[in-house]
Order: structure tokens, then C-alpha cells, then sequence
């Protein structure tokens, strides 16, 4: 009891990083263009949108997005789908992979766009091997 040190407590930061969204138009357009040359004809173009994220704890290079049936309802609202990038993965992977995360969130997307989001396995598919199939298509 006597002569024992205190335990000190130190904390990272006082100020907490914010999580930031930032709409990325390009990557919006890079994604619309995969649907075409991937040829998800179930996919509407104009209801899929992308953003990066900047200070997310997430250990995922992106995550798709959905928006539910009763919000649909509710809003009288269409289905629609948001791929997020957490930036500070995303951003060191090549050209490559990135391309192959794109194509691993769109194959969370239904065939039938109801806004719902489809599992890592289902039926008789997994969506890993998907992914490799896919991009080895896509390729030129």
C-alpha cells in the first residue's frame, strides 16, 4: 500500500477522429461501368452509389449498402444500393484487387434489386469464387 505507484491511463487521443462520408463520382462511374461489362442486367445503374470513408474502425476494404423494403414503402422510394470504400484499406490495394472488391460487393445485390443483400454463400454459389470467375471475364 505504501510506496505503490499510481497507474496512469493514456489515451490515444482527447479528440476522437470523426467519421467522415465523402461522395466519390468517380468511383460511382467506374462502378456503373463494371455493371455494363459485367453484364448485371438486373442492376440499375442509376440506383447504385459510392463513397469513400475516411476514419471508420472498420477492418473491411468496403461494405455494401442496402435500403430495406419498408423503407421503400414508407418513402415511396425505389431500391437502392451504396458501396462504401473505407479509404485507408481500399486505397493500397492495386487496380486489380480493387476491382475485385467492387465485384464482391455487387455480387451481395439480388437478382431481383428488391434491397435486399444476398449472403457470402447461398444456393449452391460462394461469392469469393464468384469474384475470381468474374474479373477473369472482365479482363480485356
Amino acid at each position: 500500500m505504501f510506496g505503490a505507484k499510481k497507474k496512469t491511463i493514456h489515451r490515444k487521443s482527447k479528440t476522437p477522429k470523426r467519421l467522415e462520408w465523402h461522395t466519390d463520382y468517380d468511383l460511382t462511374e467506374r462502378v456503373r461501368k463494371m455493371v455494363t461489362d459485367l453484364g448485371f442486367l438486373h442492376i440499375p445503374k442509376h440506383r447504385i452509389f459510392c463513397f469513400r470513408t475516411e476514419g471508420s474502425k472498420s477492418r473491411a476494404y468496403a461494405r455494401i449498402w442496402a435500403f430495406p423494403k419498408i423503407f421503400q414503402t414508407v418513402l415511396d422510394i425505389e431500391p437502392a444500393y451504396v458501396i462504401e470504400v473505407i479509404n485507408k484499406y481500399y486505397n493500397r490495394l492495386d487496380h486489380e484487387e480493387q476491382s475485385k472488391v467492387i465485384i464482391h460487393e455487387l455480387l451481395h445485390i439480388p437478382r431481383n434489386f428488391s434491397g435486399s443483400l444476398l449472403p457470402h454463400r447461398y444456393g449452391n454459389k460462394r461469392i469469393g469464387k464468384e469474384v475470381d470467375r468474374l474479373y477473369r471475364n472482365l479482363k480485356p
